[in-house]
């Protein structure tokens, strides 16, 4: 299993600056290099490619020939997944960033040694036994401060047996509704500081608009983080439903969406279920609640799309259940894995989107 810890680092910051400078360069070379190829109509450059175009230039850069390794191999990797012919080039607006090879960094008490310099760094946690892999990174967040992620390979943990699970329904109103009934409230860290940030970049004061920013991110990860943390330690199979927030983000619901943070919540239940043996799953939240989640039905009283998002609270006409919409998605999407017995909600599903295609059969 790989994991990712990050330490903040406490001296050296100079010596990273100058050398996360010369990353930028070998970056920006290798984006020449492919656009050359581009040019003259030649075959792309892989990192192994690039690897031998940049050999012998560490001393001159004073980089570590390890850094320069992964730069271009970064390149390359990052080339082909966005599937662009090349890409942007970094500068000063560019956070700092020093790559390096997993080999190369070594423990050294609670510090770490690299190139033949001593890193200290605030010891939050303490690194597991593992092996360090590559990945490996020094990074500058946009108030200066430096981090060392460390990429470590640690023993899998056996994963819990199912008897207690859950099912989440994210929203904007409550964060979450839990299909136990529980109901999480969005806590709104941006809007909570909005109007100070917004004084703030009026007086074009720029360093307290980072601040501000940077304070909303670290309260939002923390309330992510111990929320994700309790859900995976007090259940053993986790069911998110996969509402899009890239989708949502392009309406006006676009500022309270990122608030939300969803995407990252998700991924923080996901890795953080395998760290600890649980189950995690995103299932299909479509018409959850709508549904029923009583009888399983696709009632006419349930409330339908956009123009009903003000029903909260509603009837089933076919077996006469009061719901909360929330829970009752809740409840529907922690079914469609079939964890309970009857699964509740996908039938009912299925029936529906059939009968709305006789519907328009006959219509024709």
């Amino acid at each position: 299993m790989i994991q990712v810890h990050r330490y903040r680092v406490k001296s050296l910051n100079g010596l990273l600056s100058s050398q996360a400078w010369a990353v930028n360069f070998v970056w920006n070379f290798c984006n020449d290099r492919q656009k050359d190829a581009l040019r003259f109509g030649r075959p792309w450059h892989s990192g192994f490619d690039l690897n031998k175009l940049t050999a012998g230039s560490s001393k001159e850069l004073g980089l570590h020939s390890g850094t320069v390794n992964a730069v271009c191999e970064q390149y390359a990797k990052s080339r082909s997944q966005k599937k662009r012919p090349f890409l942007r080039y970094r500068g000063k607006k560019s956070l700092g960033w020093v790559p390096l090879k997993g080999r190369e960094l070594k423990r050294e008490g609670n510090a770490f040694r690299f190139a033949g310099n001593t890193f200290r760094v605030f010891n939050s946690r303490a690194l597991p036994e593992g092996k360090i892999k590559d990945g490996t990174s020094f990074s500058r967040d946009s108030r200066g401060h430096w981090f060392l992620n460390i990429v470590i390979e640690v023993a899998d943990v056996a994963q819990r047996p199912m008897a207690k699970g859950v099912g989440i329904d994210l929203g904007l109103k409550s964060f979450a509704a839990l299909s136990t009934g529980e109901t999480i409230d969005n806590p709104r860290h941006f809007r909570a500081l909005e109007e100070k940030l917004g004084k703030a970049q009026r007086a074009r004061k720029k360093r307290q608009a980072v601040k501000i920013h940077a304070r909303v991110a670290n309260v939002r990860r923390d309330f992510l983080h111990k929320l994700s943390h309790r859900l995976v330690h007090e259940f053993d199979y986790i069911a998110v439903g996969n509402v899009s927030a890239s989708k949502l983000a392009k309406t006006k619901m676009a500022k309270s969406v990122h608030d939300a943070s969803w995407s990252s919540f998700r991924s923080m239940l996901a890795y953080k279920a395998l760290r600890h043996g649980a189950w995690f799953e995103e299932v299909n939240e479509s018409f959850s609640s709508q549904v029923c989640s009583g009888c399983g039905a696709l009632p006419d009283s349930r409330p339908r799309g956009i123009a009903d998002l003000g029903i909260r609270q509603w009837v089933c006409s076919s077996c006469g259940v009061s719901h909360d919409r929330d829970t009752n998605a809740a409840l529907n999407i922690l079914a469609r894995h079939g964890h309970v017995p009857p699964a509740v909600g996908i039938s009912a599903l299925e029936v529906g989107r059939m009968s709305i295609k006789t519907n328009r059969l006959k219509k024709r």
